[in-house]
């Protein structure tokens, strides 16, 4: 009886196998299995991309066709670029839209500059070892983002009104001010949102590292920005493109408080107000469904510039920063 001997392992796919009398064959090379569809996997998925898709994407996509038809004797007519073209160069309409996109970035400029490094602030308190009760003014912190809108607005237009409050001047009453006002009135509504981001990564950070930097003889402000803060940069760019998300989408704050027209002058419209009243129509001015559908697009366009921007600017430079 002739024996096997193999040149290689005995579990190598391919190897040879040369018998006692000389002869030389190759072992038949292992096909990898194949693993089956997970049908469990579309079970949970497919409610969710459902809904999504319901409420979400074709709603944007809907918008995006609409914007493209004008109506012509009752019906509608494609029409093309015509509508950007008309929200551009009217008369009328040109100057608020783009009075609401300044207004709209000035929004979000305020979020950016004040609600994210505020958020970053408590939650580097919060995340402080020797803070006590932290739990506490955490929820306290929170709360604020719980409320609803109608009610932040009544309470703070008691605040700072001139007749009742603690201010002479009318903030809300002023175009100068107007705006400044109702961001910095979201800001502490929404400022536990960035704190709770900041204060999520800021507790996973190993405790190594922060003794390594005090035993080397850093105090805390240098530890926190030179050992800290190039860890949570990561976050630091999710926060900011979903605040700069959330504000171009902003809305019903403004509404609340101001109204339709975003007054005085339309010096707090936004595009969320200026939308509104141009797809439905508010007092005299006759609602367009085509044209509100424009602005829409107008809208997802600037949303989607900014996104972009984070992904290719931001992302692409923190990838490189960390490797």
């Amino acid at each position: 009886m002739s024996r096997l001997r193999t040149s290689g392992p005995p579990d190598e796919a391919g190897a040879e196998v040369v018998t006692s009398a000389g002869a030389a064959t190759t072992r038949p090379e292992a096909k990898p299995r194949r693993r089956g569809f997970r049908t469990h996997v579309v079970v949970f998925i497919a409610p969710a991309a459902a809904i999504y898709t319901l409420f979400m994407v074709y709603p944007l996509l809907d918008s995006l066709r609409l914007s493209l038809f004008a109506p012509v004797d009752g019906n509608l007519t494609f029409v093309g670029l015509d509508n950007f073209v008309h929200l551009l160069t009217d008369d009328i309409l040109a100057p608020q839209f783009w009075n609401a996109v300044w207004n709209n970035l000035m929004f979000f400029a305020v979020h950016f500059f004040v609600q994210n490094p505020i958020g970053l602030l408590l939650a580097a308190l919060l995340a402080a070892p020797t803070l006590r009760g932290r739990s506490t003014y955490r929820a306290l912190l929170f709360i604020p983002t719980t409320l609803s809108v109608v009610i932040v607005g009544f309470i703070w237009q008691l605040i700072i009104s001139p007749v009742w409050g603690f201010v002479d001047t009318p903030l809300l009453g002023q175009s100068s001010t107007a705006l400044v006002t109702l961001a910095l009135m979201s800001v502490w509504q929404y400022v536990g949102i960035p704190m709770i981001l900041f204060y999520a990564v800021l507790i996973s950070i190993p405790h190594e590292l922060t003794e390594a930097a005090t035993v080397d003889g850093a105090n805390g402000w240098t530890t926190f920005w030179r050992v800290k803060f190039p860890l949570i940069l990561p976050t630091v760019g999710i926060v900011s493109v979903v605040t700069y998300v959330a504000n171009m989408n902003a809305f019903d704050l403004i509404y609340t408080v101001k109204g339709a027209l975003a007054g005085p002058d339309f010096a707090s419209d936004i595009m969320g107000t200026f939308f509104f009243r141009t797809f439905f129509g508010f007092q005299l001015q006759q609602g367009s469904s085509t044209m509100g559908a424009t602005v829409a697009t107008m809208m997802f366009l600037l949303i989607l510039a900014g996104v972009l921007l984070y992904f290719y600017g931001w992302q692409r430079r923190i990838e490189s920063y960390q490797l």
